[in-house]
């Protein structure tokens, strides 16, 4: 599992490290003194667990919440308990008044293992090596790979976009990307992935499939140019 820690005080950036330190299963990718600079690296890196405080500089760690789209797991650490109605409302994991007992670390932790162990388990029934079956909505549904457009992620869930329909399954996207066919499918950002036979056109940083703008984020574009690119450029001679 990994995290990032978000802090506008130093001392409590540091509380967090050490303790993250002594947990093995536990990798610190980042930490940020503000909401910007953290939500700049959450729109390329794929992050399980965020801790934030609620009183950052600018934008509050519950507006930081609110505004979103794709949030990890998050923790929040802060001195003032009155936020946490507001916050359980925002579908956060668990709320750590400063100072952080290491016990009570412990076990915020392993409210966040227990959610991840979950969402990776796989809502498909079957992967077959042209087709999948999707469980959407108490039904189990068969996509043929060719069938689907694009994928996107919404958290815990993914959405498959197809020429039936779309549906949502409990899958995230890390799960689904590893099992799908790697030349077929590919992953242009932490939050989609695309069939690469249904591209309509690539426009800057932005791929168009089924009149759907995806965007190919920076981690990922240098290798979309050269795996898919240049594959089709070969091809065509």
């Amino acid at each position: 599992m990994n995290c990032i820690v978000v802090d506008d005080e130093a001392l409590a950036r540091e509380a967090l490290k050490l303790n993250i330190k002594e947990l093995p299963n536990v990798d610190l990718l980042g930490s940020f003194d503000n909401a910007l600079k953290a939500n700049e690296f959450l729109r390329e890196n794929d992050v399980d667990l965020m801790f934030l405080d609620v009183e950052l500089p600018g934008l509050s760690g519950l507006d930081f919440i609110k505004s979103l789209k794709h949030a990890p797991h998050v923790i929040l650490t802060t001195a003032f308990p009155q936020y946490a109605v507001e916050a359980f409302e925002l579908d956060v994991v668990d709320y750590l008044l400063k100072p952080i007992k290491m016990e009570r670390f412990l076990k915020a932790i392993n409210k966040v293992e227990a959610l991840l162990r979950t969402n990776d388990e796989p809502a498909a029934l079957d992967f077959n090596q042209d087709f999948i079956f999707v469980k959407s909505e108490r039904k189990y549904i068969k996509l043929n790979y060719n069938d689907i457009y694009f994928i996107e992620g919404l958290k815990d869930y993914v959405i498959l976009h197809a020429n039936k329909g779309k549906y949502m399954t409990a899958m995230n996207v890390k799960t689904i990307h590893g099992k799908l066919p790697s030349a077929v499918f590919f992953r242009t950002s932490k939050s989609y992935i695309i069939n690469v036979n249904h591209i309509d056109e690539i426009d800057g940083e932005d791929v168009i499939v089924q009149d759907t703008r995806i965007p190919i984020g920076r981690s990922y574009r240098e290798r979309f140019l050269s795996t898919f690119v240049n594959r089709r450029l070969v091809r065509r001679r």
